[in-house]
């Protein structure tokens, strides 16, 4: 039997929606835990990115990361106050 994957893009923002954080992740639900938690010292702990706000689902990693990358470029390019951050490591 096919083991099915799956990946997730993700965006992430702080309580005040100043700052956003768009992320790929084979799990979910771990890895905004470790976000909630501060697990990592990085951008999102800095920033208290730790809100969930939206997120894709793509069975292929090389999916997920294309997409991670033109919502990336979409925040870069708009004249906009928000800040952003790429995180596409897996687990």
């Amino acid at each position: 039997m096919l083991k099915t994957h799956q990946y997730f893009v993700y965006i992430l923002t702080n309580k005040y929606n100043t700052v956003l954080y768009v992320g790929v992740t084979s799990n979910l639900e771990s890895r905004v835990l470790e976000h909630k938690l501060g697990v990592n010292n990085g951008f999102t702990k800095r920033y208290a990115c730790n809100k969930l706000v939206y997120f894709e689902k793509y069975q292929w990693i090389q999916d997920a990361i294309t997409r991670e990358k033109a919502i990336e470029s979409r925040f870069a390019t708009s004249k906009n106050q928000f800040n952003y951050c790429r995180q596409s490591e897996l687990e």
